[in-house]
């Protein structure tokens, strides 16, 4: 090829790939994201100066669908997450429960096309 031929060939390369990237979808991120809070935070009544949740710090969780297991994440020092999934219908539980005293889920959730699903999930810390 001459090196006018191979210049328009690179160039309809160039411009095909330019105008089928805008072709594609928006590449939105899709997954869930939000804040997990327990409660109560001490036995017996609530005090008026006390607060009634506090949030679920440094805690790992695992997000399952129909197959099992597909994702896990830990919330932070004030129990917020993000994670990204794939569209679809997932149930949300604490990580190795065992037997025991409180509730940590499992939270059901839709994650829709082109959305972060936002979410705030209250745990029972079975303290009464």
């Amino acid at each position: 090829m001459t090196l006018p031929r191979v210049r328009t060939v690179l160039t309809l390369l160039t411009m095909s790939a330019v105008f089928s990237a805008g072709q594609t979808p928006s590449g939105a991120e899709t997954g869930i994201e939000g804040a997990i809070m327990i409660s109560p935070t001490q036995p017996g009544p609530i005090r008026a100066d006390s607060p009634g949740s506090l949030p679920l710090a440094n805690t790992a969780f695992v997000v399952e669908n129909e197959k099992g297991e597909v994702a896990s994440f830990t919330t932070d020092d004030q129990g917020h997450f993000r994670t990204l999934l794939v569209p679809g219908h997932y149930k949300v539980s604490i990580k190795g429960k065992r037997l025991g005293i409180g509730h940590y889920g499992p939270f059901e959730v839709d994650v829709l096309p082109g959305k972060i699903t936002k979410v705030q999930w209250e745990c029972d810390s079975g303290i009464r």
